[in-house]
């Protein structure tokens, strides 16, 4: 097989580091990289998000230990750098070219796609892409364009963890392990089992239910209300998506959850309540939440341009955090008047002040940025990741290695509202996470279709 030659878009590298070992397969293919890739990166590492930190760790990955070769292509007006790019145990040879004067000068925008274009046409090379707009360019000028979209899920609301079987009311569950069907799903798998009867004629179901989960390969009946009750969360769950995943995310076997459903549909309200719970039973001793600060907005939105320090800037994107902790401060305060003294004072939803604040200090909750989560160990914490459908997989792999054995982790999300730019509701970490649970024994999963919100909120979920 022919080697080769790749250069790459920005978008390339900012959607995961990880993307360039796959391109070189072991030394196989040549990767080049024009000086206005660099200059791009150069302008986002001190950004504290996602693509701050695939910017800064291109350049830990090129900058250890190189000694650059210049190299000839055949354009005397262009100088290519040879270095050496180690990431972990994997090392090989990317090209930097450097051109002096491009000939295409001046654009009110596309500048620099057109740039790394001209050079992808001088020197005949494969352009990758993920920008669909610089791939649709390359190819309608005859350049060989392609893109990398690894872990793609085709039918993400296809997924599905809840499966039905019929029972006869002289059976007991056990027989379940000698069905099939129920033997193929993985742990985890949710089951709801209909009870049946018979007349001397016919079988029917007597509308009896019962629910569970297949735990070491057996069904383990998960009865609702009284978990519920025992467990007296702050808020309970009002129905059975919201009362499946708060027993889930308790279960003293639970360790990792991916919970999927629109805005309204409760993932994070029953999160924290399961959070609370677990603190409670002295299982973790504390909630940590954290989200991907991209957002929807051009760069001025992003965290470095939010005015404040650290965590005021954090508190924009906390919302559903907080607006999940003031609805419960809400419930308690209505519950009882001991409650309405101790979580007296204004609750505001941005600031966290008076009720909110002492609410967070007393459950020992903390609010962290991804981007500020390489190089830290987690311990003993119950770990909220939210927004995951807007972090790439390398992302989601990188908090899931800062995780320790005493802790748990949800991931939440809504696969249908992407907001990064280099991922889609067929591709994020969101979805990956969902097709990782279909499979695994280790992970559980649910995805919440029911939603709790206004009927305007309602109108514009099903009709836009």
């Amino acid at each position: 097989m022919s080697k080769k030659r790749y250069i790459l878009d920005t978008s390339i590298i900012l959607d995961d580091i990880e993307n360039l070992t796959h391109i070189s397969q072991n030394g196989e293919n040549e990767i080049f990289i024009s000086d206005v890739v660099l200059h791009e990166l150069d302008r986002k590492k001190d950004l504290q998000n996602e693509l701050g930190y695939f910017s800064r760790e291109f350049f830990r990955a090129i900058n250890s230990d190189n000694k650059v070769k210049k190299r000839n292509l055949g354009k005397d007006a262009d100088i290519v750098y040879k270095i050496l790019f180690k990431n972990k145990n994997v090392e090989f040879n990317i090209f930097i070219i450097y051109r002096e004067k491009y000939k295409t000068q001046h654009l009110d925008y596309g500048l620099n796609d057109s740039r790394i274009l001209e050079i992808a046409k001088d020197y005949k090379f494969i352009l990758l892409t993920n920008d669909i707009s610089l791939k649709i360019k390359s190819i309608s000028q005859g350049v060989i364009a392609e893109s990398i979209f690894r872990n793609m899920v085709e039918n993400p609301s296809d997924i599905n963890f809840l499966w039905k079987f019929n029972i006869h009311k002289d059976l007991n569950e056990d027989s379940l392990e000698r069905n099939t069907d129920f033997t193929k799903l993985k742990d985890w798998s949710i089951i709801e089992l209909n009870e049946e009867d018979n007349t001397d004629s016919s079988l029917y179901l007597t509308g009896k239910k019962k629910f569970g989960f297949k735990i070491d390969g057996k069904f383990e009946e998960q009865k609702l209300d009284f978990i519920i009750e025992e467990n007296s969360p702050y808020i309970r769950p009002i129905n059975l998506e919201q009362k499946l995943l708060y027993a889930m995310l308790i279960h003293p076997k639970s360790k990792v959850s991916i919970v999927t459903g629109s805005t309204g549909s409760g993932k994070t309200l029953i999160s924290l309540q399961a959070g609370l719970t677990l603190i409670k039973k002295g299982l973790v001793d504390g909630i940590i939440y954290m989200r991907n600060t991209i957002t929807s907005n051009d760069k001025e939105a992003e965290l470095g341009f939010r005015k404040g320090d650290e965590s005021q800037k954090l508190s924009y994107f906390m919302y559903p955090l907080y607006s999940a902790i003031n609805f419960t401060i809400d419930k308690l305060q209505e519950s009882s008047l001991a409650k309405k003294i101790e979580y007296s004072g204004d609750v505001n939803t941005i600031e966290k002040r008076d009720a909110t604040e002492y609410f967070i200090k007393k459950h020992n909750i903390e609010v962290m940025d991804i981007a500020h989560a390489r190089g830290v160990s987690i311990g003993k914490k119950f770990v909220i990741f939210d927004e995951s459908q807007n972090a790439s997989d390398a992302t989601i792999k990188l908090i899931g290695t800062r995780i320790a054995q005493d802790c748990r982790i949800v991931f939440l999300g809504d696969w249908k509202q992407i907001d990064h730019p280099y991922l889609s509701r067929f591709r994020n970490g969101a979805v990956t996470l969902l097709q990782k649970a279909q499979n695994s024994d280790f992970i559980s999963g649910i995805q919440l279709k029911n939603t709790i919100r206004s009927d305007i909120a309602q109108w514009f979920e099903e009709n836009m």
